[in-house]
């Protein structure tokens, strides 16, 4: 059994959290909200965790649990989206930033594990509950895609921004 703080624990993947609720709601606000509710789920936890990393797998399923939550919520489905020209202080703002935040969110979710967070395709089935020849798709379409939306931006055409 792994044994572990709090604290440490938050230090540690509050960033990876974080990004991966940005990536799937586009929202800074939605992601600090739902970034609060994984760690007060794993303070209310007594969940046993064999290692740091079955910890990380528990934080980002519960992250894209807490993310599908939200998209399901009556209070979401009613609520209008922000004006597309304000700017967040701690947005990211690289075109590569933008094309992502264009996929749609299966792709944008998958290229987020698997590249920023370094999980395998089986490791991304087993979080997603997806099968892996899916998740395999999901990545090479999600790569076109963005391949795609990175030549608009270089040559102009995608200027548009989310």
């Amino acid at each position: 059994m792994y044994r572990y703080t709090y604290d440490d624990i938050a230090d540690k993947y509050i960033d990876t959290v974080y990004r991966l609720a940005l990536s799937r709601t586009k929202s800074p606000e939605n992601a600090e909200d739902i970034t609060q509710e994984v760690f007060l789920k794993l303070m209310q936890t007594n969940k046993k965790f064999d290692s740091e990393e079955h910890v990380k797998a528990w934080l980002l399923r519960v992250t894209i649990n807490c993310t599908k939550d939200l998209f399901l919520s009556s209070w979401f489905r009613k609520t209008e989206a922000l004006d597309d020209n304000l700017s967040f202080e701690h947005e990211e703002k690289s075109d590569l930033y933008y094309a992502l935040m264009r996929l749609p969110q299966k792709y944008r979710t998958v290229i987020h594990l698997h590249y920023y967070e370094g999980y395998s395709v089986k490791e991304i089935a087993d979080m997603t509950k997806t099968a892996e020849g899916t998740v395999k798709s999901q990545l090479h379409r999600g790569r076109d895609m963005l391949k795609s939306l990175m030549r608009e931006e270089v040559s102009g055409i995608g200027r548009e921004r989310i």
